[in-house]
């Protein structure tokens, strides 16, 4: 049988390998060659075949998808490089960046911390930071009233900020010191701004919102959110490969990438960022709304919790009402905590889903819980190309576990 991803306590789990890799809209159908990918009894279906053609045509440098179904890694593959210049092939066990899917995770140890008692949906951030010395005064009032699901739903009345504002994300970067003030200065900054809306009244994304969530952690468990990240959530799911910024992509002597490295676009054309430099990422005070590391196993066996709690299967981990508030679109805006909502007819109903960069990165993640089924889909560049490509990925994978129908 393949190799399961079960949300349950290791005594109870029954093995671990790969996961798999989605993207996008999974509106188109790209022509997909069929060719020798049948799995040997026992094993995931070896998809890297499929994705060649779409590395060349899109320009990637790598590319990498994992399926899961019923609990199980039933299609993987991966094609390409590591590094642009360099012949180190990209494999289904490398580390990936998933930028935004990040959100996900973090709406997760949310609800850990709702149910161990350290914090309620309702919350405040009047509740939580207004006591913090030197940070009280400078919340507006507008945002004492903001509460964490409304944080974590991006209805703070915080400014949509998917291309950041020169004049905060410098101050951003200037940030120095523990982890933990950083986040509460961040915090400081963002919402000292007049705010674009009424809060509650509508969606804005906004990046920043899930950092003072994260302020908002920190402050009542005394913990950096990278701590409690590992604590409450990858220990839990037996995420051991999760980390945090580029994945550790070099050797002692830089001569060969270990580890995939990230890409800055530049047209068709690509650069490889050294994971080592400090535009590799985004700062990491801001990690909570994007920056996170893991291998495509890894990042499954956080997809199967998720699966396995929308469809009402016990698990340790969380609640079924924990699973239902991460997962509900209560403002009927297509976004829950940390997934956009939607259905799709190959998926039997309802999706969940997400996309993610730091701009030298793309990952894709779509959950078909009606069909017991998470695909994800990455590539170290975040170019134009880039989402195309992790969509065809998407739909040549979904063809492959016939949840689309084959091209003629």
């Amino acid at each position: 049988m393949h190799a399961r991803l079960d949300p349950t306590p290791p005594s109870r789990r029954i093995g671990r390998r790969g996961a798999l890799v989605a993207v996008a809209v999974i509106a188109c159908a790209a022509h997909v060659v069929r060719s020798q990918d049948a799995p040997e009894p026992g094993e995931p279906r070896d998809l890297s075949s499929r994705l060649v053609p779409i590395v060349e045509a899109r320009h990637l440098p790598g590319l990498a998808v994992f399926v899961v179904r019923d609990g199980e890694i039933v299609g993987q593959g991966a094609a390409g490089v590591r590094r642009a210049g360099a012949d180190e092939p990209v494999t289904t066990e490398d580390l990936w960046h998933i930028g935004s899917c990040t959100k996900a995770m973090t709406a997760t140890l949310a609800a850990r911390l709702v149910e161990a008692g350290k914090l309620r949906w309702d919350t405040t951030i009047g509740e939580c930071l207004g006591p913090v010395k030197d940070l009280g005064d400078e919340i507006l009032p507008t945002y004492r009233s903001v509460t964490l699901r409304q944080l974590l739903s991006h209805r703070s009345g915080l400014p949509e900020d998917r291309s950041p504002d020169p004049t905060i994300w410098g101050k951003v970067w200037s940030l120095a010191g523990p982890m933990v003030g950083q986040r509460r200065n961040c915090a400081s900054i963002v919402l000292s701004r007049e705010p674009v809306s009424d809060p509650g009244s509508k969606m804005a994304y906004s990046n920043f919102g899930y950092v003072v969530a994260a302020a908002m952690m920190e402050q009542v468990t005394g913990q950096p959110w990278e701590e409690l990240m590992k604590q409450q959530v990858f220990e839990p799911l037996e995420m051991h490969s999760a980390g945090f910024g580029p994945p550790s992509a070099d050797n002692a002597d830089h001569t060969h990438a270990v580890q995939p490295w990230g890409h800055r676009a530049l047209g068709k054309a690509f650069s490889p960022v050294q994971p080592w430099t400090r535009g590799a990422d985004n700062p990491s005070v801001h990690w909570p709304a994007g920056g996170v590391h893991l291998t495509l196993a890894d990042w499954a066996r956080f997809a199967t919790s998720h699966v396995k709690g929308e469809r009402g299967e016990e698990t340790t981990f969380l609640s079924t009402g924990s699973w239902k508030i991460l997962h509900e679109d209560a403002y009927q805006q297509h976004y829950a905590l940390g997934w956009a909502v939607g259905s799709r007819p190959w998926a039997g109903g309802e999706v969940f889903s997400h996309s993610g960069s730091n701009g030298m990165w793309m990952a894709v993640i779509w959950l078909a819980p009606q069909r017991d089924v998470a695909v994800m889909a990455v590539t170290n560049v975040a170019s134009s190309e880039a989402s195309p490509g992790c969509d065809e990925a998407v739909v040549a994978a979904l063809k492959s576990m016939d949840l689309l129908e084959p091209d003629p």
